[in-house]
């Protein structure tokens, strides 16, 4: 089982290009289970095609421990396990200690042995890295990271943070960084930025994505890019850099 944790600033368009990563090494024959870590609970959303699913949060505060593991989890495109950890109440509590608790609480429900994914693929707020939001990049969790970001100056500071924190967290056996995405925002110089923060990081641009408006016709129809549209060249681009990330987190397992 191969663990990818995946960060990025909000908006970036991470959960867009973790879903068609997904839906990519699904059509590999790959089992996949895409665990979104957001409060916005709508990692999966392309995935299964519905409005929403039950989060585990939700769960835990409607049933306490009486749910089951088919409660929290929702089958999707080429059976893509599709999880929701869910966030507080809002005004209540902390987002980051629940993912905490929604991460525990997949391990306790047996959700990896009994699913037995190839892949596991964590969708990860990357505004703030600190408590639970760090959660992904810890040792058991994740053996890969890998950063989304743009050539716009909001997303290369988050990620410049995200970069900084797993390096403050290498003594503490977590995962390291393997590589940063480039989601093209069109804007002026932007892969030179991008290579420029990759070299301050001392890392690499594994793949890059172009602007492309079919994200956003296959968005509408509520499904990926992989399913809606695989003949495009964009599908084309997501398979690219699937294959990269699986060869690249292979190397950290």
């Amino acid at each position: 089982m191969i663990k990818i944790a995946v960060y990025g600033k909000g908006g970036i368009g991470k959960s867009t290009t973790v879903s068609n990563i997904a839906a990519a090494l699904a059509d590999r024959g790959l089992r996949v289970m895409q665990i979104g870590c957001d409060p916005k609970a709508d990692s999966t959303n392309s995935l299964h095609g519905q409005a929403a699913i039950p989060t585990i949060l939700d769960l835990i505060r409607q049933k306490g421990d009486a749910f089951s593991l088919k409660d929290m989890t929702v089958k999707g495109y080429k059976g893509v396990v599709c999880v929701e950890a869910g966030g507080p109440a809002p005004g209540m509590g902390c987002a980051g200690r629940g993912i905490i608790a929604a991460l525990e609480k997949l391990k306790e429900k047996g959700a990896y042995d009994i699913y037995k994914p190839d892949i596991v693929m964590y969708d990860v707020l990357g505004d703030v890295v600190c408590g639970g939001f760090s959660m992904p990049m810890r040792k058991g969790y994740a053996d890969a990271v890998f950063i989304i970001t743009s050539g716009e100056n909001m997303a290369i500071h988050a990620a410049a943070n995200i970069a900084m924190a797993l390096e403050n967290f290498k003594d503490r056996g977590y995962a390291r960084l393997a590589g940063i995405i480039l989601n093209s925002r069109n804007v002026k110089h932007e892969e030179e930025k991008v290579l420029e923060l990759a070299s301050d990081i001392h890392s690499a641009v594994i793949g890059s994505l172009s602007r492309s408006t079919v994200v956003q016709e296959a968005e509408e129809l509520h499904k990926t890019v992989i399913e809606a549209y695989p003949a495009s060249s964009m599908a084309e681009e997501y398979r690219i850099l699937a294959a990269a990330i699986y060869k690249e987190a292979q190397k950290r397992r």
